[in-house]
């Protein structure tokens, strides 16, 4: 993306301010009678099976945490969120009690923001890359970079095919185009159908993450809002 540092962070700091934080975090006491939320609670837990206990955790765009207690075997949790408001509330995240590792908040861009390398064995993000936050070589760059060997990202998509992507006649155009077009103008149309990052499919996902990362499972879910993409990758 062209966009200058912080940009995102920007954004999403403005949006989730304190009264749409306080609204979020009420919503994660509600969240789990549902089937999209096992999805993504049995997705983690497949995530945390795949690296051994006691392991060091980083959720990229914690948000108020909703996630921090589907974490079983971590020594220690990094959040790391562009929304101080957002952090707020994760100093009280759902189910608070199963938490069993130390949580460390930290405020910062996940764009931007950076760790010593070989930090973490697992970085997860539930809802947030190609969604709120560009999937882009940067991340996944970074992403290797802070895992150690045989680390594992775990993290979700929207899917440009997800019923919530606004069926515009250029995309419709864009799709009908691509399976004749030229491989350059293949490429480009592939991008703009990912819309330069906020929406990837399997094979944005294959193609962002190979070779630094190889995939063990990509498969499809559908939560509340949106077709998602489901990785699993490790560190070689």
């Amino acid at each position: 993306m062209s966009e200058r540092p912080g940009a995102w962070a920007e954004r999403a700091s403005a949006l989730y301010n304190e009264e749409y934080a306080r609204r979020y975090r009420a919503h994660d006491d509600e969240l789990w009678a549902g089937a999209p939320a096992r999805m993504l609670t049995d997705f983690l837990a497949r995530a945390c099976a795949a690296v051994h206990p006691p392991f060091d955790a980083l959720d990229l765009g914690c948000g108020t945490g909703r996630f921090f207690w589907a974490v079983p075997g971590a020594r220690s949790l990094v959040g790391l969120d562009a929304s101080r408001a957002m952090l707020e509330q994760a100093r009280h995240p759902y189910r608070a009690d199963a938490i069993a590792a130390p949580v460390t908040l930290v405020h910062g861009d996940l764009l931007a923001h950076d760790f010593e390398p070989s930090r973490f064995d697992l970085v997860y993000s539930i809802g947030v890359l190609a969604e709120h936050s560009p999937l882009d070589e940067r991340i996944v760059a970074n992403v290797a970079r802070w895992l150690r060997p045989g680390g594992v990202f775990a993290f979700t998509t929207v899917h440009p095919e997800s019923a919530s992507v606004p069926r515009t006649l250029r995309r419709q155009v864009g799709k009908l185009l691509l399976p004749i077009s030229v491989p350059p103008m293949r490429r480009r149309l592939r991008n703009r159908l990912n819309a330069g990052g906020l929406y990837a499919d399997e094979r944005r996902i294959h193609d962002l993450l190979t070779p630094a990362l190889a995939i063990e499972s990509l498969e499809r879910g559908q939560s509340e809002a949106h077709l998602h993409c489901l990785c699993i990758a490790r560190k070689p």
